[in-house]
């Protein structure tokens, strides 16, 4: 395949998997998964607590870093922004069949729509959550990229991942167990010492994802570009 041919079919692929990465995050973010740890740690605890789109949202992640960096910093904010407009069409497109009648060899409409049918709380902290740090993640990792003269992939790779899944970290858990539940009555609200731990657990996580997936952004780089430059090889000297 050609390096255009390449460039176009990575294009494509990278925008598929952000938005699926994506909507299968909104789909499971209301299940709330238990990954134990070999040993407790302050604040974590013995398990960390996270919601089942933790592995979805970061693909979201690794997917934008890689459109922004072979595709500008323009095309990845509007990725990024007319996915957030996707965002309410999958709602509409849910709530239409959760709301639509039912026939009676349907599966159990109440399990459907518990299932499929996330909280209030849960749609206003993921989509606050999205809109703000993937945004953020755009204009970090461009920053960087700009001040290192394009080179430091890994630098740009993790910095602007780590500190867009803190913002969105924070924003979500704050918003989906504490502030909803409280201004909004939308439910019962975590003590703080819950919303903490599951800050905390949910980014160390998160983190450590940012740090396993940079080799495989140079990977997708180089071969989507044909980029034989040495900032392309995660360990070579700088």
């Amino acid at each position: 395949m050609s390096s255009g041919g390449r460039r176009e079919a990575g294009q494509v692929a990278l925008i598929a998997l952000f938005v699926t990465a994506l909507v299968t995050a909104q789909l499971t973010a209301s299940k709330v998964l238990a990954v134990p740890l070999p040993t407790g740690l302050p604040v974590v605890g013995a398990s960390v607590f996270l919601p089942g789109a933790a592995l979805a949202y970061a693909l979201t992640f690794f997917a934008s870093d890689c459109y922004a960096e072979l595709y500008g910093r323009r095309a990845a904010q509007v990725l990024v922004n007319v996915a957030f407009v996707m965002n309410f069409v999958m709602l509409a497109l849910v709530w239409s069949t959760i709301l639509a009648p039912a026939s009676p060899t349907s599966v159990d409409p109440s399990m459907f729509a518990t299932v499929l049918g996330a909280s209030t709380n849960i749609v206003l902290g993921s989509l606050l959550a999205y809109v703000v740090s993937q945004n953020w993640d755009v204009f970090v990792f461009h920053a960087i990229r700009e001040r290192t003269d394009g080179r430091y992939l890994w630098l740009r790779n993790i910095g602007s991942t780590a500190t867009s899944q803190a913002i969105d970290t924070v924003i979500f858990v704050s918003v989906a167990f504490l502030v909803a539940p409280t201004v909004l009555g939308t439910g019962q609200a975590l003590p703080t010492e819950v919303v903490v731990a599951l800050m905390a657990g949910q980014y160390l996580l998160k983190l450590l994802i940012a740090l396993v997936d940079t080799p495989f952004v140079y990977a997708v780089v180089r071969f989507v570009s044909d980029d034989t430059n040495e900032d392309r090889n995660p360990w070579a000297a700088e």
